[in-house]
């Protein structure tokens, strides 16, 4: 089923059905997941734990990429028989610096442990036609400013389009209090290259101030689906399909997460013509 398809088919309980909120640490320091299954989706899975020194997380080889974040802390990544020893040096996302990434190929063990108090995300997708096993090096890591006045946010690109990967993209967008995200609003659910590419996305959000929120609406063009979802800190937003665009309450800086995967890995989007007027960042612009 497409994206545009399977909006069609929800109902008026989209918007709990898009929100996961966090909870309480549970097996693996899990605060959050999501699963293809839950989702109704096909390729992104997701996960986000906190683990104090010596905790760990470990999966079993399978036919999936993972990408593993060290988000906060310090851990040591295991993949079958490569080690990544004591990736992160940030205290919080906000710090200015990036995370610890790495990105294992399909069928390899995977074994977190931390090293310091950390917080982790694990992203998932079937195999692609890149299987590689690598720690990204900060070196790599592109910065990115975008807009501008109150919809200027700063992006950095984890894993772009561009990397050497299966299906796995992710970047990290930090947003000031009281300024638009995601804007103008955008969609990628269906696959018509090069105009749009079908995506699956997910939103992990943090705040500067964890009393903070942000507004998430999630719509189609025929308003099928039109929701306004209220993010707090350490929830998980799905976007299945439908334009998508979030403001971040004023004095309450936010940062999110963005993992997508599809069918391929180019992130070509369509914005909502009503607001293509409002578009003032050059998407064309070439990104590693």
């Amino acid at each position: 089923m497409s994206g545009a398809a399977a909006a069609r088919q929800t109902t008026a309980t989209d918007g709990r059905r898009l929100l996961r909120r966090a909870g309480p640490t549970g097996k693996d320091g899990t605060i959050v997941r999501v699963t293809p299954d839950d989702a109704g989706w096909s390729y992104v899975g997701f996960s986000a734990h906190r683990l104090e020194p010596g905790a760990t997380i470990r999966r079993p080889g399978a036919a999936e990429e993972r990408l593993v974040l060290v988000l906060e802390g310090q851990a040591t990544v295991r993949v079958g028989d490569q080690a990544f020893a004591r990736l992160g040096n940030r205290a919080s996302v906000f710090d200015d610096t990036p995370p610890g990434i790495v990105l294992a190929a399909p069928g390899a063990a995977l074994d977190v442990r931390a090293d310091t108090d950390t917080l982790v995300a694990l992203a998932t997708a079937p195999a692609g036609p890149v299987a590689r096993t690598a720690a990204i090096d900060p070196a790599e890591i592109l910065v990115e400013s975008r807009g501008s006045g109150n919809t200027s946010r700063r992006v950095r690109h984890l894993l772009p389009p561009a990397a050497e990967a299966g299906r796995l993209i992710a970047y990290e967008v930090f947003t000031p209090g009281g300024n638009w995200s995601s804007y103008p609003p955008h969609k990628h659910d269906t696959e018509d290259p090069p105009r749009e590419a079908y995506l699956e996305e997910v939103y992990f959000y943090r705040f500067a101030r964890p009393q903070g929120f942000a507004l998430q609406r999630i719509y189609t063009g025929d308003r099928a689906v039109d929701e306004a979802i209220v993010a707090t800190d350490g929830d998980v937003v799905i976007v299945p399909a439908g334009y998508h665009v979030v403001a971040a309450a004023a004095g309450y800086d936010c940062y999110y997460l963005n993992v997508m995967a599809g069918p391929g890995r180019a992130w070509s989007f369509t914005v909502d013509p009503d607001h293509a007027w409002l578009m003032d960042w050059d998407a064309s612009k070439p990104r590693r």
